[in-house]
């Protein structure tokens, strides 16, 4: 490649267009550390250590360090969420469905924290300790949509279906929740699946 190549326009502009994408997801995720500072969630967990792996589904630290089993959940976030602004903006470049997707991955981690949710969520059978994400937690988990984002562009979409299959149904025996149980007892709570979660 010419060294005119190399900074021509076209190269310029996208660099910019990088630029200003990295900035604007960096925005949004610094919003969302602020928002859910003021909803006085915790910065990291009282617990005062941070962890890279918390093992048990509903213990007391769950939600509170960089990983544990949902964090799963947030990964499929980000293929699915590939999917919907392919299918809704199939003309936006990826930089602008990686805004979006960001965007929307951290209005949800803040609406999840705020409190009729987290009311809402203790009704369920598994969350009825639960008070909310660490900031340490739901960045971790934003940051797990991303991931799941790129590897959605870089996978054929039949990996994807699998991947999202799978992780389904390995949560399903190994914590008795995945996202499909999640958002289905958070909107309609069913008794029979709550007795199933708890072993009941």
């Amino acid at each position: 490649m010419t060294e005119n190549a190399q900074f021509s326009p076209d190269t310029a502009a996208r660099r910019r267009f990088l630029a200003l994408c990295t900035l604007a997801v960096a925005g949004i995720i610094a919003v969302q550390a602020i928002v859910l500072h003021l909803l006085g969630q915790p910065a990291i967990c009282s617990c005062g250590y941070i962890a890279w792996w918390y093992p048990e589904s509903s213990g007391p630290q769950t939600s509170q360090h960089i990983a544990d089993w949902y964090s799963f959940s947030h990964l499929l976030h980000g293929l699915i969420f590939y999917f919907l602004f392919w299918l809704l903006a199939p003309r936006a470049s990826f930089g602008t469905r990686l805004i979006l997707a960001v965007a929307l991955e951290a209005g949800w981690e803040i609406a999840e924290n705020t409190p009729m949710v987290i009311d809402r969520y203790r009704q369920t059978a598994l969350a009825q300790g639960y008070f909310g994400d660490s900031i340490v937690n739901s960045l971790s988990d934003t940051l797990a949509a991303v991931i799941g984002f790129f590897l959605a562009r870089a996978w054929p979409v039949w990996m994807s279906v699998l991947v999202v299959v799978a992780v389904e149904l390995v949560l399903a025996y190994a914590i008795r929740d995945n996202l499909t149980l999640n958002i289905l007892q958070l909107i309609h709570p069913v008794d029979a699946v709550s007795r199933w979660q708890t072993g009941g």
